[in-house]
Parts: C-alpha cells; sequence; structure tokens
C-alpha cells in the first residue's frame, strides 16, 4: 500500500511546502510597510503630508482595472493553460485538485520520419491502476480509447470532467469498440507547444474572439475572413468560404445554428497543427492504440495483400476515424470494424446532406495512383488527430 500511496503523499507534502512558502511571500510583503511605520514612529512624526502621501500610494497599489477586463484576463489564462472554461457555479468542496496540464516541447528528430511497421504489431497495455487515485478496482475502471490511462468514474466526478449528461456516455461507450477519450485526449489544444498556444491566442485576440463563447455561422465565417486576410492580405476567396461553411456545418451536427467554444477551440488547433508542423512531426504524436487502428484499416483495405492501396480507398479511410456510435455499421463491401463505417451512413456523410461530405467512388486516376503504408499515415494522420474529442462534432471536415 506504500507504493500505491507515495504518489498521493508526495503531493500532499509539496501542497503545505507551497502554503509555507505562499505564508513566507505574504510576510514579507507586508513587512516593509510595518519596518517604516515603526521608523517613522521614532524617528521622526508623521506630518500630514506625509500620511495624504501614502494613502495616494495605497489607493494606487489597488485595483485598477474594471471587473471585467479581469474576468477575461481570467479566461485567456485558463485559454493558456488548456483548462478551458470553468463556469463561476462550479462547486470545488470534496472534490480533488484539477491537475496542472504541461504542454508538450518539440524535439530536434521530430522532424524525421518515425519508424512504424505494418507488420509489426503493437501490445496495448492499459495501466492497472486508476489515473487519479491510484487504487485497482479491475473491470469497475474505464480505459481510454486513445492513451493508455484508465479512471474511475466517481474519481471524474470529483474532477468536475463527468458531468451528468456525460456519465451515461462513458459507461456505455467506454469497454466498446467505440471506447472513450480521457480529459487529456478529449482537448487537442493540449497538443499545442507554448509558442504554438500564444500564437492560437494572438490570432484570436486579433480578431475579437471571447474564449468560451459560441460561434455562429456568421461569427465562424467572419473569423475565417479576417485569418485569411491577415495572413494572405487579401480577401477570402469563395471556393474557400463554401468549404468554410461545411466545416461549421460538420462542428453543428445537431444543427443547433452555432458550435460550441471546446469544438471551435479543438478545430483551430488541428488546424493550426497542420499548418506549423510536418507530417512526420504529426505520426510522432499518434499513440500505440490509434497505430494500431491504423493498421487494421490499411490491412482491410489491401485485399490483395501487396502492401499498396487506391487513393480512392485513401480518401474513404478519412471518413472512418469519426466514428462516434457503436450502433451504426458499415454498408459497404469492404469491412473495418477496427475503425468505423466508411460509407454513406457514416457520421461524416450523413449529418449534413451535402454532396461533398459524401464518400464518392473512385475515379480511374485516383485507382491508379497507388499509396503504401507510410503514406497512408502522413495523409491520414491529421483526421486521426481530429477524431480524439468525445463530441460528436466532426472538427476537420474530410474533403471528398
Amino acid at each position: 500500500m506504500g507504493v500505491l500511496m507515495s504518489r498521493r503523499q508526495t503531493v500532499e507534502r509539496v501542497q503545505k511546502v507551497s502554503l509555507a512558502v505562499s505564508a513566507f511571500k505574504d510576510g514579507l510583503r507586508e513587512q516593509p510597510s510595518t519596518r517604516r511605520r515603526a521608523e517613522a514612529g521614532t524617528a521622526r512624526q508623521g506630518t500630514l503630508e506625509q500620511e495624504v502621501q501614502e494613502g495616494e500610494e495605497e489607493a494606487l497599489a489597488g485595483p485598477s482595472q474594471p471587473e471585467e477586463s479581469s474576468a477575461s484576463k481570467a479566461a485567456w489564462e485558463r485559454l493558456r493553460d488548456g483548462r478551458g472554461v470553468e463556469p463561476e457555479e462550479f462547486d470545488r468542496a470534496n472534490r480533488f485538485t484539477p491537475p496542472a496540464f504541461i504542454r508538450p516541447k518539440r524535439e530536434l528528430h521530430d522532424d524525421e520520419p518515425p519508424d512504424i511497421s505494418l507488420e509489426q504489431r503493437e501490445q496495448i497495455l492499459n495501466d492497472e491502476m486508476c489515473e487519479i487515485c491510484e487504487v485497482w478496482t479491475a473491470e469497475s475502471l474505464f480505459p481510454c480509447r486513445i492513451c493508455h490511462r484508465v479512471y474511475h468514474d466517481g474519481c471524474l466526478r470529483r474532477m468536475g470532467f463527468l458531468q451528468k449528461d456525460s456519465a451515461v456516455e462513458v459507461t456505455e461507450t467506454a469497454h466498446t469498440e467505440t471506447g472513450w477519450s480521457c480529459y487529456y485526449c478529449d482537448n487537442l489544444n493540449l497538443l499545442l507547444t507554448e509558442e504554438e498556444m500564444y500564437s492560437l491566442m494572438e490570432t484570436l485576440r486579433n480578431c475579437k474572439i471571447i474564449p468560451g463563447a459560441c460561434l455562429t455561422l456568421d461569427d465562424f465565417l467572419h473569423y475565417k475572413h479576417q485569418v485569411h486576410k491577415q495572413q494572405f492580405e487579401r480577401t477570402m476567396p469563395e471556393a474557400q468560404e463554401e468549404q468554410a461553411a461545411l466545416q461549421f456545418n460538420a462542428l453543428d451536427p445537431d444543427k443547433k445554428g452555432h458550435i460550441e467554444w471546446q469544438d471551435f477551440l479543438s478545430h483551430e488547433s488541428i488546424q493550426l497543427l497542420q499548418k506549423i508542423r510536418p507530417q512526420n512531426a504529426l505520426l510522432r504524436l499518434l499513440t500505440p492504440k490509434e497505430r494500431e487502428r491504423a493498421r487494421a484499416a490499411f490491412l482491410a483495405l489491401d485485399q490483395d495483400n501487396d502492401g499498396f492501396i487506391g487513393e480512392g480507398e485513401c480518401r474513404q479511410a478519412r471518413h472512418t476515424w469519426f466514428r462516434k456510435h457503436q450502433k451504426e455499421m458499415p454498408s459497404c463491401n469492404v469491412s473495418i470494424s477496427h475503425v468505423g463505417p466508411i460509407s454513406e451512413g457514416s457520421p461524416a456523410s450523413s449529418r449534413n446532406g451535402k454532396s461533398p461530405e459524401k464518400i464518392l467512388p473512385a475515379t480511374k486516376q485516383e485507382e491508379t495512383r497507388n499509396i503504401d503504408w507510410p503514406g497512408f499515415l502522413r495523409e491520414n494522420v491529421a483526421y486521426i488527430l481530429a477524431a480524439r474529442p468525445n463530441s460528436a462534432a466532426l472538427h476537420l471536415q474530410p474533403l471528398a
């Protein structure tokens, strides 16, 4: 039991030290003013002018910004730290302390092609203890479909990551092929480094985007126009505007007329990753579970076992990563049970009813270009990453 509790004891010890350090710093802040008053009382009598001056200094030291700006600053800080939106009425009584997210750092070898073999399968092993409480309780743990972490539903509730509306979904999907993404993998924004996050925040600030706010179609298109004009110094073409409208529809699967902030943030995060990082660097973000699903998809499409698939089949596979519901079954001849449907009955093709989202038959030109396993990974890696969130929204609309 000592091994199981060591991590928790370490956290408690660090918290106690932090409290002591904070108290010590507070004492140091108060000490100069107390010393000044004592010296002033013993050395000379305070004058009225000095008292007025001290009062003015204390007034200047007080809050100088309005309440709205402080709330806005807190929202940007939550965005920077990857914590998302924390409602003011969130009751933290009897809850665990939320984790401190540490953003990744780029390594020197990230741009080099990783060695991901098609023939060599990877052994998938989940953790044996809950990521939060570090207690083993066998089948009552919920595994993440992306990483190796497992959780108790009670621990997730006490962390504030599992609300009433999502508890049933986690219970029903965590042990199925569809799976459930933990709070680390569900947030695509946590894939960004600090430099990339500051770049995204600067873009959002320049475009007057308010963290935590929902976006309508007009808001989304206005934002896309501003970003395009800032980047290329010209207006966005009509074709790109239509594509942006399709992306909005993909981010609003329930036809509510707006997209949620978290879905918008995930979409912008994966878009930024595509622009800044090369495909080899994105491939290094894939987990063993994602690589295994990609292997299953490629082997299912490579029916003649020659190590190549057609471009049309590769294009179809881009739609398979967005499988959100276990009840939906593939209706095409090629079955990819490990990944999901690739037919018109899939979530990617049935939400908006527009022809560009439907999976069209491969043309002769597409069938002539063969794609090997490394090429298949490079062309699908962004869609695999974009499918991590539990939301039904498509954070990266596959092109037809």
